[in-house]
């Protein structure tokens, strides 16, 4: 970072230290939110989710060839393949909009398109499994059903979307002196790369599986031996490195770890306490009350005239025919920067709906909200750039607006 850049952020804080004013309830209790919000997303988040995603990144970088990645990742290759895979991604990781961003960082060093990347980028917290199936039983099979179609097409469409628009740079930097594309010689078969990668995503998987609503079932079994299966993978896992693997190789991985650690973890620790400080935790105030964002997303504009004080008149007419419209897109940009942990989104989806939340918002910000924060935008940044953040961001809410139309329409 550059003496300017620094000299910006520190005008920039005093300022902002100088403006807030800090005696104000609602300003006390947001910046409590803000550190509470951090400390839930230490203790839930980091250790199980983040580290494990950490190393998995790390081995992907040293791991795995440059020459395979972009065989079938890389801007070149078969799109139905590329987009195939980076599609369903989703549903073997169970991750957050965070913890996927170690994920996507590695394989978008390594040399895939922007386009199956940021499919992946999508795709990765947006089509869970469990997420899927939750909100088919808590939220109903109409919502379940359009989460699951709607999250697997709007990964290929906008990575399709951000290859088409960023094809020339892409090209650029697969041929710039930092991609390798020289397939380097290994000791290792393919199935002993894949053993490895497979108990490390089975750990990461199983140790973050959420307790089920239902004691009953499949789901609720196997939330009941998590630990026992985690510690299973892990001790596994300790052969598999010790007969498979280089010292050197083991080397790189701690140390490729160490600096995706460094790049995320301080966007992430700014993004997560700015998100707690403008929205809070679930059933929790902060900055912004959540009676206005009810009031703001419902089937029905009545509860805005209300707090609005707008009754008659052109202004009321215009907002009435355009309801469906701003609640759809409101809820998509709210959603895009709210912090969703894995399955936190269901019930807060069930209180906004209980409070009058239409059912075209509310699949609006499904599928918006799971994919992006405002944590994983800032890492999205420092790997792809402003503008290409703000182009993925930007697709995102668009088919996420667009979706809630639809389904609005026909199920509002």
């Amino acid at each position: 970072m550059s003496d300017r850049k620094k000299f910006i952020y520190l005008v920039l804080a005093f300022i902002a230290a100088y403006l807030i004013p800090f005696n104000h309830p609602r300003v006390k209790v947001a910046i409590l939110e803000a550190f509470f919000m951090l400390k839930e997303y230490a203790h839930e988040h980091l250790l199980l989710c983040l580290v494990p995603a950490f190393f998995i990144a790390g081995g992907i970088t040293v791991f795995i060839s440059q020459a395979s990645v972009i065989k079938y990742f890389g801007a070149e290759a078969k799109k139905v393949l590329a987009y195939g895979m980076a599609s369903v991604s989703g549903s073997i990781l169970a991750v957050c909009s965070c913890t996927v961003l170690p994920l996507f960082t590695g394989i978008y060093q390594r040399g895939a398109g922007i386009g199956p990347a940021t499919a992946f980028l999508y795709s990765g917290p947006a089509i869970n499994v469990l997420a899927i199936i939750l909100t088919a039983r808590v939220l109903g099979l109409k919502m379940g059903l359009a989460r699951a179609l709607g999250a697997i097409l709007f990964s290929i469409v906008i990575g399709l979307l951000m290859a088409f628009i960023y094809r020339q740079q892409d090209k650029e930097r697969l041929t710039v002196p930092g991609i390798e594309t020289m397939e380097i010689e290994k000791s290792r078969k393919l199935w002993q790369e894949l053993v490895y990668f497979s108990l490390m995503i089975a750990f990461l998987v199983f140790a973050n599986w959420s307790n089920p609503a239902e004691p009953d079932g499949l789901w609720s079994a196997i939330y009941n031996v998590k630990w026992y299966l985690s510690a299973l993978f892990l001790i596994l896992l300790v052969p598999v490195l010790w007969l498979w693997f280089k010292k050197d190789e083991l080397k790189d991985w701690a140390r490729e770890t160490y600096g995706f650690a460094l790049l995320i973890l301080p966007l992430l620790f700014i993004g997560v306490l700015a998100a707690g400080f403008f929205l809070g935790r679930p059933g929790h105030e902060a900055i912004i009350p959540s009676k206005y964002v009810e009031a703001v997303v419902g089937a029905e504009p009545e509860q805005f005239f209300i707090l609005t004080g707008l009754t008659i008149g052109s202004l009321h007419d215009f907002i009435e025919a355009i309801w469906s419209i701003w609640t759809c897109f409101f809820a998509s940009v709210s959603g895009a920067l709210m912090y969703f942990a894995t399955l936190t989104e269901i019930p807060i989806l069930e209180s906004l709906m209980g409070a009058g939340m239409g059912n075209g918002p509310a699949l609006a910000l499904l599928l918006a909200g799971p994919a992006v924060s405002l944590p994983n935008m800032l890492v999205i940044r420092g790997v792809l750039g402003t503008q290409k953040t703000l182009t993925y961001v930007a697709l995102v809410v668009l088919m996420a607006t667009l979706s809630g139309l639809i389904y609005g329409f026909f199920f509002d």
